[in-house]
């Protein structure tokens, strides 16, 4: 009988995707700083992003091009090729990531140059004494 020690070396991806995704979910919540915050939110989707394409591989598995010839007559074995999909989702998460960045930081930009400052206890106080 295998012990939970064995299970839990066996996945050490996923353990290090767990620590990272709380090392990020404490940047946003824990921090007062909007630039903070953001990078916290950027650990915490590429943690979900490497977990995603962890769980997407699988060892001794081709490449999904298959030819259609050998499919149709079922002399492929389907538990041998990598799923793709779970790669071609987190590809575009990247994108959705970036670009999320890019705007955050612009708003950021203009939130600084309007309070002159990125804190939020800051900008607040000076929201309600405006």
């Amino acid at each position: 009988m295998e012990s939970i020690l064995d299970h839990v070396i066996a996945k050490y991806n996923y353990w290090f995707y767990v620590v990272l995704m709380m090392i990020g979910f404490y940047a946003m919540i824990g921090k007062r700083n909007l630039v903070k915050k953001l990078l916290g939110m950027n650990i915490f989707q590429t943690a979900i992003i490497l977990f995603f394409v962890s769980t997407g591989a699988k060892k001794g598995g081709s490449i999904p091009i298959l030819d259609k010839y050998a499919a149709l007559q079922g002399q492929v074995d389907v538990n041998q090729v990598v799923n793709p999909l779970p790669h071609v989702l987190m590809l575009t998460a990247i994108v959705v990531g970036v670009s999320v960045t890019g705007v955050a930081l612009a708003v950021m930009q203009r939130i600084y140059r309007k309070y002159g400052t990125l804190e939020e206890d800051e900008i607040l106080h000076k929201i309600e004494n405006e």
